[in-house]
């Protein structure tokens, strides 16, 4: 599939229990954050387990762009001959992130205090969202960006020629903007500071440790205080990408509500700032055993056992959304599956993500006769233990609205349609052979 070609319309089918092993592809954030810290060190990095998602591809791409070397030898392995902190050459032309929020903020925050430009650009969502909640901390560095009207793409960004360090408190949960500004801290003199009231997920401060930086993190009554040395040298690692837990939610969420399935997905990241859905889903009702645990490239992992289930509807707490943002969607999938009311507060974040998730979501699932209530920073799913579907829903070119409209259709009614899967390969470009693997009737049309 490609995000950036025409659109594959596809459809989900009621189907028979799902067995076998599920073996999803390595994260998609630590595979840009590899990629990027490996061309920011001085030598070799060497990624096994790397995704080779449209999004992480187009990351590659752009780091040849600033100058670093980066070669494929195989299935997820690569290597990265870095150029060091400061080291970033300009790109001779346009950055295109493709479908990727993540990798364009995270470019940019690696770019800005560097005396270069660079113009950025993005498919049709990527040019939508907004890029001012980067852009406005990178400026206190002395960084300079030139935009579309709303802080939009195509974007210029024109780094700093004598940065400054920063002291930011982020004003959203963002992981995102968090790392943005700590890669921009790395080229910049003296103690880069980033405060953030709620924990994000946290692999960009384990992997700047893992590779060499100075950095340290503190809980405070101001809220999480994370302090960057900066212009360190960085030395290119080895790193072992763990599965990643968002694309795990799929054939884990299709177990549970296909009766009578049982899988294994082998190896997922069990990070503490992103396993909000697993906890979620157990607290649901969920037959999930976590096996195995273990440590794989500095992150805790477990193998995953899940096993068809009677879920019933919960109130997720609002502290619990920074770890489990980009599982919203498939969540309220199978929230309408179940029996009573799941409310999901706290989730605003979700209308700025690939599409305005809550709409999207709130829209389909009413096509497909599921009672929803929604507002600005709310998700409420009325379950009522069975799913009419026999709906086409839009996915507005976002791959997590696309495969949780497709897991749903394996439990409703009646066929559960969607109106393009193409997204899909920005984040899980197997996800159809994994899924028909497991016995799952879902098809192009």
């Amino acid at each position: 599939m490609s995000g950036h070609g025409e659109p594959v319309p596809m459809i989900a089918r009621r189907s028979a229990a799902l067995t076998g092993v599920a073996e999803v592809p390595g994260d998609k954030s630590i595979s840009h954050r590899a990629l990027i810290l490996g061309a920011l060190s001085v030598g070799r990095t060497e990624i096994t387990g790397l995704l080779e998602g449209q999004d992480v591809l187009d990351t590659a791409k752009a780091m040849r762009a600033f100058g670093a070397t980066v070669t494929r030898y195989g299935p997820g392995h690569w290597t990265v001959e870095g150029v060091g902190v400061g080291g970033f050459a300009e790109p001779a032309d346009i950055i295109d992130c493709g479908n990727s929020g993540t990798g364009v903020r995270l470019i940019m925050g690696a770019m800005a205090t560097s005396p270069l430009s660079a113009t950025f650009t993005g498919d049709a969502s990527l040019r939508k969202r907004p890029m001012g909640r980067v852009t406005d901390p990178l400026a206190l560095f002395g960084a300079r960006a030139v935009g579309r009207a709303g802080g939009r793409l195509p974007m210029t960004v024109v780094g700093a020629a004598e940065p400054v360090p920063v002291r930011y408190t982020v004003p959203m949960p963002s992981a995102q903007v968090k790392s943005a500004v700590l890669l921009a801290g790395l080229n910049a003199p003296g103690q880069t500071v980033v405060i953030e009231r709620e924990p994000t997920r946290d692999h960009t401060e384990r992997m700047l440790r893992g590779f060499g930086a100075d950095l340290s993190v503190e809980d405070t009554p101001e809220g999480r205080v994370i302090t960057l040395q900066g212009q360190p040298e960085l030395t290119g690692q080895s790193v072992a990408v763990p599965r990643d837990p968002s694309s795990a939610a799929f054939p884990v969420c299709a177990a549970l509500i296909v009766p009578g399935s049982e899988i294994l997905v082998p190896g997922v990241s069990q990070n503490p700032t992103r396993n909000g859905l697993f906890t979620t889903l157990v607290e649901m009702g969920a037959d999930i055993t976590f096996e195995n645990p273990r440590e794989e490239g500095g992150e805790p992992v477990a193998d995953l056992r899940v096993r068809h289930s009677r879920l019933r509807g919960i109130a997720v707490p609002p502290e619990r959304a920074a770890s489990m943002i980009d599982e919203y969607p498939i969540l309220a999938a199978v929230a309408a599956t179940a029996e009573g009311t799941t409310v999901m507060r706290g989730v605003k974040e979700l209308r700025v993500k690939e599409s305005d998730r809550i709409d999207a979501m709130a829209r389909g699932l009413e096509a497909c006769g599921v009672s929803i209530e929604e507002d600005q920073d709310t998700l409420i799913v009325h379950g009522a233990g069975r799913v009419p579907g026999g709906a086409t829903c839009a996915t507005h070119i976002d791959h997590r609205i696309a495969m949780s409209f497709l897991v749903l259709g394996l439990a409703a009614e009646n066929d559960i349609a969607i109106d393009d899967g193409s997204p899909i390969a920005t984040s899980f470009p197997v996800f159809e052979s994994l899924m028909a693997g497991l016995g799952a009737q879902i098809a192009r049309r």
